[in-house]
């Protein structure tokens, strides 16, 4: 199959749909035709055209449709997979990935018990104590590439495994994204709450940067915690992103490490 020509701006033009290309990135003309595939596909992701959950269209398609060889959709899923936005399932096809499947709930929670592996507990009791909308801070501004004063969503839960509150989060949200999230619907979802944000608000968070240190419960935390006032918590700040690097959440969080232990692996 030959290979389409590529414009002077590097964009794949012939044969591809349109609508994908109405809002592709532009994409210098020495970057790998393989790659220029890739940015339609995350494209097509973006917009919504493939849903969290759903099956993409196969290479086959997909080759035919950007008229480029079956080898260069190939390579370009390798790497969406590779960072986790695609799943390739074994004689079913390639799915756009999603946080309601079983094997990446806990990709992004990495408080796991110290006598077993993460979900071994169960599901955590969610206790909302409160969700409403606030105008942003600096500091949370600056997070989610806001200005200061613009509205966000602004929830704060306790989580509790066996009956023993063990997370406290504060969590920061864009409101426009999220208009109508409410406490209500947050305490009533009982999968993981960015699953929540797919079906509902078709916000899917594709990655999250984090940073962690050691702080004593002050200011309220013990009482939430049900510790004594200044032991050590492990408090995590993550910023997790849709799409494009768009930040959409910021969520800090304070974790009790008298049973749990925070679980990394490294590759």
């Amino acid at each position: 199959m030959s290979q389409t020509p590529v414009s002077s701006t590097g964009n794949v033009f012939a044969g591809a749909d349109s609508s994908v290309l109405a809002s592709a990135p532009v994409t210098p003309a020495f970057s790998p035709l393989y790659q220029q595939i890739k940015g339609l596909i995350l494209n097509g992701l973006r917009l919504g055209e493939w849903k969290p959950g759903e099956v993409i269209p196969s290479e086959m398609e997909l080759a035919a449709r950007f008229r480029v060889s079956q080898g260069t959709v190939r390579k370009a899923i390798d790497e969406l997979a590779a960072e986790n936005l695609l799943v390739r399932r074994q004689g079913k096809g390639t799915f756009v990935a999603t946080h309601a499947a079983q094997y990446v709930q806990f990709r992004f929670l990495k408080l796991v018990p110290d006598s077993g592996p993460p979900g071994s507990e169960g599901p955590a009791q969610r206790d909302i104590i409160e969700c409403r909308r606030a105008r942003a801070s600096a500091d949370v501004a600056r997070a989610l590439a806001l200005r200061t004063g613009d509205a966000v969503l602004q929830a704060r839960r306790v989580l509790s495994f066996a009956g023993t509150p063990t997370i406290l989060e504060d969590i920061w949200l864009p409101a426009a994204p999220f208009k109508g999230l409410t406490a209500e619907r947050l305490a009533n979802y009982h999968g993981p709450t960015y699953a929540l944000f797919e079906t509902d608000f078709n916000v899917h968070m594709v990655r999250a940067e984090e940073k962690i240190r050691a702080e004593p419960a002050t200011d309220g935390l013990e009482q939430l915690l049900k510790v004594a006032h200044g032991t050590p918590l492990l408090s995590v700040e993550r910023i997790a992103f849709t799409y494009k690097d768009v930040p959409m959440e910021l969520r800090r969080g304070y974790y009790r490490t008298d049973t749990h232990h925070y679980h990394n692996t490294l590759s």
